[in-house]
């Protein structure tokens, strides 16, 4: 008998290219954004195909929220135009000779009116695209055409979006425009998505669920700041480990233009960048930019000092280097100090000690 999976994506699929193996088994969340990460030719983009049907992977099973698209013991597969999917490539492949109203109207016509959960009006607004109605593609910026693009798949009403590297074509001022709708869209929808992306900044301000790919096998799937706290997995978003908190902005000192925010394991301030009081923000702290200490010492410039527990040593890349996962009431955090601090302070699990954290970054 076939499984039915409710309120989660449950995919298994083993696709055999020459030279490759795409062979995964994973479970997702049914409502947020989960990521795929890893280098190229890790197999993020043929696992995005396989779900999106355009791959068929013999044997393979794929249920999006109790609707199975495959079930090979059963001989069903959905075929990809049948699928209630929205697609996002790097390019955003705007019909050149249609208005940017016509395009969006376009991808709204593959659904009947008694399916659609996503009015055009709803889509216009979320990607901020309202003035960009009659106008043509080629008079559209690139990040403009991705938005549009985005707002054309949303049309649809999709069970799930998948999108492939949607900002990787575009340069870091254009990226920086789209990336708060993209974060509209993860805070506002309730459809889940699937992001491909080798990009450190776009996980971390957008990614709930981590799925890191390498050589074709998930080493790795579950919450953002469970992965990326742990020491057993080689996971950098970017040039260095580190966390990804969620707080809200819980305090403005416009005095010294520092904001305090909240989160489950205490606060930290960060540099005021204008987030209103209450806002959802995500931070981002490097594992280079927390220090141990046994005690508090009042007399230093370090703002952020909490209360942790050490969890957990491991060795970093260099001998010289350990890296110290710890525990700020039930939130992880990673530290990186010298095996010879670690040796001079006695850590070892259990042990509570105060993490000094220089630097916060807000990220989203």
């Amino acid at each position: 008998m076939s499984e039915v999976s409710t309120g989660n994506i449950h995919v298994r699929f083993r696709v055999t290219h020459p030279g490759f193996t795409l062979d995964v088994d994973l479970q997702l969340p049914g409502r947020g954004v989960s990521a795929l990460f890893g280098a190229s030719g890790s197999g993020k983009t043929t696992c995005l195909r396989a779900i999106a049907g355009l791959e068929h992977a013999p044997g393979g099973y794929l249920s999006v929220n109790g609707e199975i698209w495959q079930d090979d013991s059963l001989g069903l597969f959905v075929p990809t135009h049948q699928r209630p999917l929205g697609y996002v490539f790097q390019e955003a492949s705007l019909f050149p000779h249609l208005t940017i109203r016509r395009n969006l109207e376009y991808g709204m016509r593959r659904v009947p009116a008694s399916a659609r959960k996503v009015s055009l009006q709803q889509a216009v607004e979320l990607l901020g695209i309202a003035p960009l109605l009659g106008r043509m593609p080629d008079k559209l910026s690139g990040g403009e055409k991705q938005r549009v693009a985005i707002a054309r798949a949303l049309a649809t009403s999709p069970r799930i979006l998948l999108m492939d590297e949607p900002l990787a074509a575009l340069d870091l001022k254009r990226k920086n425009e789209i990336l708060p709708y993209l974060e509209r869209l993860h805070d506002e929808l309730e459809i889940p998505v699937l992001y491909v992306s080798h990009a450190p900044d776009e996980i971390a301000r957008l990614a709930d669920h981590l799925v890191v790919l390498e050589q074709g096998r998930a080493i790795a799937s579950g919450p953002l700041s469970e992965i990326l706290a742990r020491l057993d997995l080689p996971i950098r978003l970017g040039e260095d480990a580190g966390v990804v908190l969620e707080g809200e902005i819980a305090e403005l000192e416009a005095e010294w233009h520092l904001a305090r925010v909240a989160f489950a394991g205490g606060s930290l301030w960060v540099r005021d960048s204008g987030v209103p009081l209450g806002q959802h923000v995500r931070v981002r702290i490097l594992a280079r930019d927390i220090s141990i200490a046994l005690d508090t010492h009042p007399d230093v410039s370090i703002l952020n000092i909490l209360p942790v527990t050490v969890e957990q040593l491991a060795d970093d890349t260099h001998p010289a280097l350990a890296l110290v996962r710890l525990n700020a009431g039930g939130v992880p955090l990673v530290a990186r100090i010298t095996r010879r601090s670690a040796a001079k302070l006695g850590l070892s699990p259990g042990l509570k000690v105060w993490a000094q954290i220089k630097a916060v970054a807000l990220v989203g």
